[in-house]
């Protein structure tokens, strides 16, 4: 493997600004570029308790001197945080989940259906960014002469922002140009969507195994076109 395998490679990163800086940083490490386009916006809600789940946030929050009560021990979803061998059993509890505006039902219905009562607390929004004219032709720009070869997208939200954001030119490039995520939801939209299209799922959402997937595709037959 050469030693900066990403020499020359461009990635959008489209996570919230305050959220890019861990992933840019592996991303450039290996010699890639990385181009920020937030397609969220994180507000958080006045006077509420603040709660996460995902390494990279966790670390945050620890180095905010906050405390993470509940993140799964494997996986990034619903789906893993419901296998956990803590909320099998919750019959006449009451649980809290801790969510931005509006979200999935399936962790609520299945607590639901195990006995619990659930409530919701939001903390935070997720709200579309301005996207500026200048900053669209600059991504324009970019893209049109080859400097954006890997599109990155954490959650379907984003996905769904992002295909609100982009202009008409890229949204057209959006299906041949790989794109890479930690989330099976995210792939299924994808491929819903772009039935064309080269999702790649990454292990997980830290910027490590972002990176890493990323120049997994370098080996691939197609591999990343610069």
């Amino acid at each position: 493997m050469p030693e900066r395998p990403l020499e020359g490679v461009g990635v959008l990163v489209t996570r919230p600004r305050t959220q890019a800086s861990e992933l840019v940083s592996a991303i450039e490490s290996q010699g890639g570029t990385a181009w920020c386009f937030p397609v969220l916006e994180i507000a958080p809600t006045d006077g509420a308790e603040i709660a996460v789940i995902g390494p990279a946030t966790a670390r945050a929050v620890a180095n905010a001197g906050r405390v993470v009560d509940v993140q799964p021990a494997d996986g990034f979803d619903s789906e893993h945080l419901l296998a956990e061998e803590r909320l099998q059993n919750v019959d006449g509890q009451r649980i809290r989940i801790i969510r931005g505006g509006e979200g999935r039902e399936l962790l609520a219905n299945e607590l639901q259906q195990r006995g619990a009562t659930v409530e919701y607390l939001s903390v935070y929004e997720r709200r579309l960014p301005e996207a500026k004219p200048e900053m669209l032709a600059d991504l324009e720009a970019r893209w049109r002469e080859g400097r954006i070869n890997v599109v990155t997208v954490m959650s379907v939200a984003s996905l769904d922002h992002l295909v609100r954001l982009l202009p008409a030119w890229c949204l057209q490039r959006l299906e041949d140009t790989p794109l890479v995520t930690p989330a099976g939801r995210v792939i299924k939209e994808m491929l819903r969507r772009y039935p064309a299209s080269r999702p790649v799922q990454a292990r997980g959402p830290g910027a490590e195994d972002m990176v890493q997937a990323i120049i997994a595709l370098q080996s691939t037959d197609s591999g990343i076109a610069p």
